[in-house]
């Protein structure tokens, strides 16, 4: 079969950072080809130069055997190449069929919109390529599959014959993954042709035809699925053995963490968000919080840090009722917070790692001295964060931005379990992530847990949920559903508690 895409000896340099070095792809037409790798590992610049965000300082791409050169996004579209984002661009307020031909909207000769050839068209490639979505449902009222299946027709819509899936099985659930599986060999059995990015090493040997693994901004290997696993895989990608993680067992203890009671949001414009949410967290416990996402998690998160204020029942740390309390009275009460989006919520992306050392802890020792910020103190300790969580910077005063998104979650997963709190409120906190970083920020968990910690580990990753939690909290409709026991359920159970179906 031959290649629909080559990339020959691509090179991309930013300052003090060389993104992508010699980097080779030859991909089919027709074939699901995955590329995996640490975060750092050159995958999305890689995939920027493909999509025309980003031109290379050298090297060559041919698309159907002839030389392109790619200076923006129109001019990849232009050749049959689109892009679904990890992050999904789509306007809730609007319909389907808006979404989908928002700015390539048919128009007559005097600028009016066709809507109804544009209907048509949708409607036709829904119909070829399995994507069950209505042209005119609002895409407020869909759910995470659907919208996805929206972004998939927004570039076939556009023509795209070569797909680039960037992360697409981040938010789904065990269910939905099956049905996006599903229409991925519905469009190659049509000619098209799938990039697939995932750090999901199970999914990848699943679906793919074929497999290239990038480390340190280079190709290093391509294989067959059927010739490799899971592991040989993941060391491909590190470049070394992985660090094992220790089976552990061990019984929560006594002493009740965090307590939430009857616990109802209801948000300024009267919408009810939270539901009557009752949870308990003891030392030495990982409770999992599993829900397909915007069912109240954000919400049930805040409420705890204090950003927003439970509208009845309350939250209880260690004994002590915290719900009218500010987040950094709750902080310095003895409670570390991952949260779920590390670049708005956890960094300060134009300051040294030093300087993010101190965030959230500026008020507490060793990072305050009396009235006075410590800047000793926090150099010392990011050089020790640098060292046990294997941040790869050339310094701590490079600024949080030029890190990797998987290195910038290293660092703060550092920083929140620095000062050994009671209570640890980690938000998807191996998001984005590469194997190797993921290994090692759940030893770091397991070990805080061993040590008596109590931590509540919010994810949308069945696997970390399925590997870290005691005990498993369903969350739907902002409501507490179920409460299980990891060992005695199966991920398609899981799924189906999460999308509010009864289990037996």
């Amino acid at each position: 079969m031959s290649a629909i895409v080559e990339i020959q000896g691509i090179e991309k340099k930013y300052p003090g950072v060389v993104a992508n070095h010699n980097v080779n792809l030859a991909i089919k037409k027709g074939e699901i080809h995955a590329i995996i790798g640490e975060n750092g590992a050159g995958k999305s610049t890689l995939m920027k130069i493909l999509y025309g965000m980003v031109m290379p300082d050298s090297g060559t791409i041919l698309v159907d055997g002839k030389k392109v050169i790619f200076k923006s996004p129109q001019d990849s579209i232009a050749l049959g190449i689109g892009m679904v984002h990890q992050h999904f661009m789509l306007a809730d307020n609007a319909s389907v069929l808006e979404n989908v031909i928002l700015g390539s909207e048919p128009t007559s000769f005097g600028g009016v919109i066709q809507v109804d050839a544009a209907r048509a068209k949708l409607i036709e490639i829904t119909k070829n390529y399995g994507l069950d979505i209505n042209p005119d449902q609002l895409v407020a009222e869909l759910g995470v599959g659907e919208r996805q299946r929206v972004e998939i027709a927004k570039v076939l819509y556009r023509g795209a014959q070569i797909l680039i899936l960037d992360e697409p099985t981040a938010v789904l659930v065990p269910q939905e993954v099956d049905e996006l599986f599903r229409n991925l060999k519905d469009l190659t059995s049509h000619g098209l042709t799938i990039i697939f990015i995932s750090h999901k090493l199970d999914e990848v040997l699943s679906i793919a035809d074929d497999i290239s693994v990038m480390r340190a901004g280079t190709t290093v290997a391509s294989v067959i699925p059927s010739k490799t696993n899971k592991k040989e895989l993941a060391e491909l990608m590190v470049g070394r053995e992985l660090p094992k993680r220790r089976e552990v067992s061990t019984k929560p203890g006594l002493e009740k963490i965090l307590e939430i009671k009857d616990a109802t949001y209801v948000t300024p414009d009267h919408r009810e968000i939270l539901h009557g949410v009752s949870l308990e967290v003891h030392s030495g416990e990982i409770l999992g919080v599993a829900g397909v996402e915007g069912n109240g998690q954000s919400e049930l998160i805040e409420m705890i840090m204090g950003l927003v204020k439970a509208s009845s029942g309350n939250v209880s740390i260690m004994g002590h009722d915290i719900s009218d309390s500010s987040s950094r009275e709750i902080r310095d009460s003895g409670v570390g917070y991952i949260p779920q989006d590390r670049q708005r919520d956890g960094l300060l992306m134009s300051a040294p790692l030093w300087e993010n050392r101190i965030l959230g802890h500026q008020a507490t020792a060793p990072m305050a001295n009396g009235f006075w910020l410590n800047k000793a103190a926090a150099k010392k300790d990011s050089e020790r964060i640098v060292v046990d969580l294997d941040v790869r910077t050339p310094s701590i005063n490079v600024m949080a931005a030029a890190l990797s998104g998987g290195n910038q979650q290293k660092f703060i997963v550092g920083r929140e379990m620095a000062d050994k709190p009671s209570l640890l409120i980690a938000a998807q906190p191996t998001r984005g992530v590469d194997v190797g970083a993921q290994a090692l920020i759940w030893n770091q968990l397991i070990e805080a847990r061993l040590a008596g910690m109590a931590i509540l580990l919010i994810s949308a990753d069945l696997d970390e949920l399925f590997n870290l939690s005691d005990r498993l909290a369903v969350i739907s409709g902002g409501k507490i559903v179920a409460v299980l026991d990891p060992d005695k359920t199966t991920p398609e159970q899981l799924g189906l508690a999460m999308t509010g179906e009864k289990i037996a």
